[in-house]
């Protein structure tokens, strides 16, 4: 099918006038960023958000000052309440006085970084000093930061940073170091890190706070230096040579955020989406903790080339136990990017239902025409359905978490005959509704798309117009993602990096926007990703949900071959019913239960726990690199397919012949 749509840019160059001003000379490093552009590209970021008109500008600052401090000491062992006040206070000032030229405060901020990590390299040496330290296994910390408040006084923070090092020279100590080496090497690390604030550039820093100031707008706009510009680039290349996993920082902790389909760690198998990296070794390595390492640092250990192995010691958001997953670096295997047909078969009613499973994990797409894309592949899987006499279709977009657009459109555009898919709405953009014009419907039958807390973006759009135009029954965790923003990446000078900002927001046919609240299910089924770290919500400075005027269209419902039935609150709430006694009777959707309420109950790590599971937490290496069980559906999809043969029941459908 075809659809007609403007295609939105994700990139557009800046030219600006970087002049002079008052204030200190500009940062001897590459990065050219320093005083004289810094009001100009601030200035920039309020022009081209979407939310510049009713920002307060105070506020804004005071938000940028909040995520610096978070940022500098995310897991509060560095300053104490009235240290992060102050700081705030400083950063606040600065970026204030920044817009004028004023910049006298940067050599503050860098002085007060510098002493702070130095005060801390300090403490862990006194109290690593004498001789018979022992690990107290008595120990107990609470990894979420945001849940415990920040120190007082220097006591409580004091006592704090004795849990922290305790938990770190565990993890030493869990992965087969003696307890000096783990002290050498964890003295090592404060060392290290304190040696990278000293040799911070002034450039560097401005960076920084530019990207703390793009942030406080929203989570997804950030400023890209020279070279985190050269790092996203890299990032957004499936040829990368890695693990395949995204990651994500929050409280001081790597965290994995999504495993790529397609890449090393999906083919593994043990590394799972929520788990806390605290500790990389290369093959031959020792373990280096990264508590509290920069992202990029984090990811630079990781990176490496196809055909080497590094070991990553994780803590598992679902179980609290640390587990050390050793992962052979490849590159990401295009084809399993691509959509897959399966067949399954489930018994009602005395009749055996031949059900279509269609498995997307992205919506990709190539720049030149001709090129493979999702769209066209997911058609023809629907033509293999049709043609197979499928009786019902599950569309799984449960771990897809996003892509292009037009993809999305088109994909949407296979379940209707005609109408509008998505609306984009923004401030420096022309609001533009994406219609579907193609008057083919490529599936008219029975439809249950599966989601999660991990569908995101683009499956947002195809799952919010299924579900406004009642075309199918959505199934999964209560609601998707909420990433329902527009980012564009504008250029700048060579040197300068890139601004990374918000224009735009997505709206369903309903006129409710895919944004923070994401899509609901009809029929919930939990997985393991209805985790309270999953989804914009979670996000500090997240955009508000917004609403437009609906767009529905008439003209989706099919005529003749091409009519599909329209599901109905009544279908939805029996559906619902049945599933729920389904849910209740299944041992492995009751674990994942279990599993998510011990993980929402609290954040508490034994440090003695962590000692005694050395031996489970370990894996005899035998040099081959286990594989996942693609033959196996997971009990979110087989509920999906149970719901999906209650449908085709209810609509009486068994059997029927469907375009």
């Amino acid at each position: 099918m075809t659809s007609t749509l403007t295609r939105f840019a994700v990139a557009a160059t800046l030219s600006v006038s970087l002049v002079a001003c008052g204030g200190k000379a500009e940062a001897k490093s590459d990065n050219l960023l320093g005083c004289g552009s810094m009001p100009v590209l601030m200035e920039r970021y309020v022009q081209l958000h979407i939310d510049t008109g009713p920002l307060d500008q105070d506020k804004l600052l005071a938000r940028a000052a909040k995520i610096f401090v978070g940022r500098v000491d995310g897991s509060k062992t560095l300053l104490t309440a009235s240290e992060a006040t102050k700081l705030e206070s400083t950063v606040k000032t600065f970026l204030k006085d920044v817009q004028d030229g004023r910049c006298g405060l940067i050599d503050d901020i860098k002085k007060g970084q510098v002493a702070h990590q130095q005060e801390i390299e300090a403490f862990v040496k006194k109290l690593l000093a004498p001789a018979r330290f022992a690990i107290d296994r008595g120990v107990t910390l609470d990894l979420d930061s945001e849940k415990r408040p920040r120190p007082k006084n220097a006591a409580e923070r004091d006592a704090l940073r004795t849990k922290l090092v305790n938990f770190q020279l565990a993890n030493y100590v869990h992965g087969g170091q003696s307890i000096a080496d783990a002290k050498a090497k964890l003295i090592k690390r404060y060392e290290l890190i304190t040696r990278r604030v000293k040799e911070q550039t002034e450039g560097d820093l401005y960076a920084y706070l530019l990207d703390c100031y793009a942030e406080a707008f929203d989570p997804h706009s950030s400023y890209f230096s020279a070279d985190a510009l050269e790092d996203f680039r890299i990032s957004m290349q499936l040829s990368l040579e890695g693990i395949g996993a995204v990651l994500r920082q929050r409280d001081g902790y790597t965290t994995i955020s999504e495993i790529v389909k397609g890449g090393a760690a999906d083919r593994q198998g043990d590394l799972k989406a929520t788990d806390r990296i605290l500790a990389v070794a290369q093959e031959t390595g020792d373990p280096v903790d990264v508590i509290d390492m920069d992202l990029r640092d984090v990811v630079k250990l990781i990176r490496g080339k196809k055909g080497t192995k590094v070991r990553l010691t994780v803590l598992r958001e679902s179980s609290k136990d640390t587990v050390v997953v050793t992962i052979t670096r490849d590159k990401i295997d295009l084809k399993e990017q691509a959509a897959k047909l399966r067949w399954e078969t489930v018994d009602r009613s005395g009749k055996k239902l031949k059900l279509a499973v269609i498995d997307l994990p992205s919506f990709y797409g190539g720049s030149e025409p001709g090129d493979r894309g999702a769209a066209q592949d997911v058609a023809k899987l629907l033509k293999e359905a049709r043609d197979g006499r499928a009786d019902g279709v599950m569309f799984d977009l449960s771990t897809n978490t996003g892509g292009l657009l037009q993809h999305a459109v088109e994909i949407a555009g296979l379940f209707i005959r005609k109408g509008g898919v998505v609306r984009v709405e923004g401030t420096s953009e022309r609001s533009q509704t994406l219609e579907d014009e193609d008057p083919d419907v490529q599936w008219a039958g029975p439809l249950v798309l599966l989601t999660s807390h991990l569908s995101a973006s683009a499956s947002e759009i195809v799952a919010g117009a299924i579900k406004d135009y009642r075309r199918g029954v959505i199934v999964g965790d209560d609601h998707t993602f909420g990433k329902g923003s527009v980012q564009n990446v504008v250029n700048l000078p060579e040197g300068l990096g890139a601004l990374k900002v918000t224009t735009a927001l997505f709206f369903r046919p309903s006129g409710e926007s895919t944004q923070l609240r994401g899509v609901a299910a009809d029929v919930l089924v939990p997985s393991p990703f209805d985790a309270e770290h999953f989804g914009e919500a979670t996000n500090d400075n997240a955009l508000p949900h917004r609403t437009t005027i609906s767009f529905v269209s008439p003209e989706a419902q099919g005529t003749g071959a091409d009519a599909w039935t329209a599901v109905s609150d009544a279908v939805i709430a029996q559906l619902a019913t049945q599933s729920a006694k389904r849910v209740a009777a299944s041992e492995e959707l009751t674990k994942v239960r279990e599993q998510l309420a011990k993980a929402k109950k609290d954040d508490l790590v034994k440090v003695a726990d962590i000692l005694d599971g050395k031996e489970d937490g370990d894996k005899e290496d035998d040099g081959e690199t286990p594989k996942k069980d693609e033959d196996q559906l997971t009990p979110q999809a087989r509920e999906a397919l149970e719901v999906l043969a209650d449908l085709i029941e209810s609509h009486a459908v068994v059997g029927s012949t469907r375009r």
